[in-house]
């Protein structure tokens, strides 16, 4: 198992723009969470300006796969994401 980091570009406002689609974006973090995928994840920034999602997994596909289907992408509040590995070297499983 690897690590990968999803990141998001958010949009202006995102802490507002948010608020119609946080509930089902928190419950797909959560359920992947309960499934091992997500380490941790939260928000970049105060306000925020961007987003970050850990997951714990064999290859990127599946933060890819969360992405394409978060409500927040969907929804056009995220500019652009990116999955990158993450070679951990302190903490985790490193």
């Amino acid at each position: 198992m690897k690590y990968f980091a999803l990141t998001y570009d958010v949009v202006e406002n995102f802490a507002e723009r948010r608020m119609p689609f946080r509930g089902s974006h928190l419950k797909m973090v959560q359920d992947a969470h309960e499934r091992g995928e997500i380490v941790m994840a939260g928000a970049l920034g105060d306000p925020p300006q961007k987003a970050l999602i850990v997951f714990h997994a064999t290859d990127g596909v599946v933060a890819e796969r969360f992405a394409e289907n978060d409500p927040y992408v969907t929804n056009g509040l995220v500019k652009s994401w990116s999955v990158q590995p993450w070679n951990v070297v302190i903490g985790g499983a490193a």
